[in-house]
């Protein structure tokens, strides 16, 4: 490729809604253009990274032996309404109509129409396991896009389906599948970590992200350096800080603590640690009436009644939603409003606890909170906060039918591993793959079948398997980029090689000696552009920085006439000067460190 006949369309500056990285670097590149909010065009170098990433990912999904199909970005209601997800997704899901008033969505995932060619295509044993895969755009409408393509509405994904007889050979599918990853994002040249997830809205049961470790993630991610353990910190278990309950050696007091309504001003009021204090959190968690025959199931139902929780957690942690609603009863909860909790304490937020409540509440506690003893929490009065407060005595005991404990927190730095291996770390993270071992969640709802050899019919067992495709170089340039721009990893650059010639219309040295090392470069399959655009020397070199390509070799007439050219390693910037006649063979040897 000569760039006089390519685009190169770089910019000095980054637009100003440019938040990350990435965002900056590919727009300044010349990567994408943003056509409306969250939706880019990519353009040619760009799409060239794109499609290195979708190489990688169809040659190590074929390895594993995945079959390659390729579904429909638009996707029928019925099948959707069939899976329960219809009505479950929320305002993600694009729901459109086609001119005959018939329901359509765009597809942000196809685990309904898999499902419905499997039903169809899998009858026996003997056919499964089998794995289906495609790469296909995919739309999500999200209410605030950000971050460029990190976040946008519509991008690329790869998504994988496995169908097997057992949930036995689901899972070796999916460690087949696990591995397949590990592999992909290790030729990608990332530093990425798999981590145990919660499997959210595609449902199933077992669940690992792997996460590209970056400052700028939005992720964070708990593991343990000496035992390699990981999750995600919505699903890292939280073990308990204080191992043994101790005895009372405090009355229990109503101390007045003006101005004190949370728990860090209370410690500090009082001169205490904040480990000291335990934090109030009031949750709500509606019944509606029931669906009766021939009511529409998308209109608004009438609340008929209103469960009130109170959550603890000790002052310095925070609340994970994600195990609170996982508590039995508490799915789908939402936060109180000021007039319910008012209702059921007798006081406005800032002085909570668990005793002399006005009306009773359900109360759950971390298993951290539940081992504490003389601790502080609110005395439903405002100012003041009670002072030595045990279980037993002025509280039910944990763990009966009065008070739930269970996981209820975040995990912190610091924290023991839940592995009992050493202690936690907290990293960010970019998510740019996850695989869910999804068991007969769709099948079942959509009537999945096969006949098995004992001649009876049972339903198929299923896994998922997704690649964020366009979301993966936003993700490896938040790991790899400088002052100049972009640092790519190799196997995912535009380019492995630039040739910078200086005065390449004006020389006739120069010009031969690019063309030849270009022609010859070409031959032996390095992906590599020759830059003869006769543009001047530092704003060549600050293209070709911005965008990041991993090795430049620099031919000038100075150089020639000691017959020497310049090749740099953009990755440090490391320039060293080789004989011409030996520029390819160090080219080719260059780039195998790259």
């Amino acid at each position: 490729m000569k760039a006089s006949r390519f685009l190169i369309s770089t910019l000095k500056e980054a637009p100003a809604d440019a938040e990350v990285a990435s965002h900056r670097l590919m727009t300044r590149a010349g990567m994408i253009r943003k056509l409306a909010g969250g939706i880019y065009t990519y353009m040619p170098m760009g799409l060239r990274v794109i499609r290195k990433v979708e190489a990688i990912v169809r040659e190590e999904m074929d390895r594993a032996g995945a079959i390659e199909l390729l579904m429909p970005v638009i996707q029928p209601a019925e099948l959707w309404q069939e899976s329960g997800r219809w009505e479950k997704y929320g305002p993600e899901l694009m729901r459109i109509k086609d001119r005959h008033d018939r329901d359509f969505i765009v597809q942000p995932t196809s685990e309904e129409v898999i499902t419905d060619v499997a039903r169809h295509e899998i009858r026996s044993y003997r056919q499964m396991p089998r794995n289906l895969y495609h790469i296909q755009t995919k739309f999500r409408d999200e209410r605030r896009p950000r971050f460029g393509v990190m976040r946008g509405r519509e991008f690329t994904m790869k998504d994988a389906y496995s169908f097997d007889r057992t949930p036995e050979a689901a899972l070796v599918s999916y460690k087949a599948m696990y591995d397949a990853y590990v592999r992909i994002f290790e030729r990608m040249g990332l530093e990425f970590r798999a981590v145990a997830a919660d499997t959210g809205a595609i449902g199933g049961s077992a669940s690992h992200e792997f996460q590209v470790i970056a400052d700028t993630g939005e992720d964070a991610i708990a593991w343990c350096p000496e035992s390699g353990y990981a999750a995600n910190v919505e699903l890292a278990e939280a073990v308990p800080l204080v191992a043994e309950r101790a005895a009372p050696t405090q009355p229990l007091a109503k101390t007045p603590t003006p101005g004190a309504a949370r728990c860090e001003d209370v410690a500090r009021f009082l001169g205490l640690p904040l480990e000291r204090t335990v934090k109030s959190l009031v949750l709500a968690v509606d019944e509606l009436e029931p669906v009766k025959d021939g009511d529409d199931a998308d209109a608004p139902r009438r609340v008929v009644f209103t469960q009130v929780w109170l959550l603890l957690v000790r002052g310095d942690h925070e609340l994970n939603e994600i195990k609170a609603g996982k508590l039995p009863g508490l799915a789908g909860f939402r936060f109180a409003t000021e007039a319910e909790i008012v209702s059921h304490f007798g006081c406005t937020p800032g002085y909570l606890g668990p005793i002399g409540t006005v009306h009773p509440v359900k109360l759950a506690v971390d298993r951290t909170v539940a081992n504490m003893s003389d601790f502080i929490c609110g005395a439903n009065v405002p100012d003041h906060h009670y002072t030595g407060v045990n279980w037993g005595r002025d509280l039910p005991l944990p763990g009966g039918p009065e008070v739930i404990v269970a996981d209820l927190r975040n995990v912190v730095a610091g924290d023991p591993s839940p592995d009992g291996k050493g202690v936690l770390a907290i990293q960010r993270g970019i998510e740019v793959g996850h695989v869910f071992y999804l068991g007969t969640k769709y099948s079942q709802a959509m009537n999945a079948t096969f006949v098995d050899e004992d001649g009876k019919s049972k339903v198929i067992e299923m896994g998922c398997y997704g690649i964020g495709i366009t979301r993966l170089p936003a993700a490896a340039i938040e790991q790899n980029h400088d002052e100049k721009g972009i640092v790519w990893p190799r196997p995912i650059s535009p380019f492995d090689v630039v040739i910078t010639p200086l005065g390449y219309s004006r020389s006739e040295s120069v010009r031969s000696a690019a063309d030849a090392l270009y022609d010859r470069l070409l031959k032996s399959g390095i992906d590599v552009i020759l830059d003869d655009r006769d543009e001047r020397p530092g704003a060549m070199f600050a293209d070709w920085e911005l965008i990041g390509v991993p090795l430049r070799v620099t031919i000038g007439e100075r150089g020639l006439k000691e017959g020497l050219v310049e090749v740099t390693v953009r990755r440090g910037m490391k320039t060293v000067q080789v004989p011409l006649d030996g520029a390819f063979q160090a080219v080719t040897d260059t780039l195998g460190a790259c």
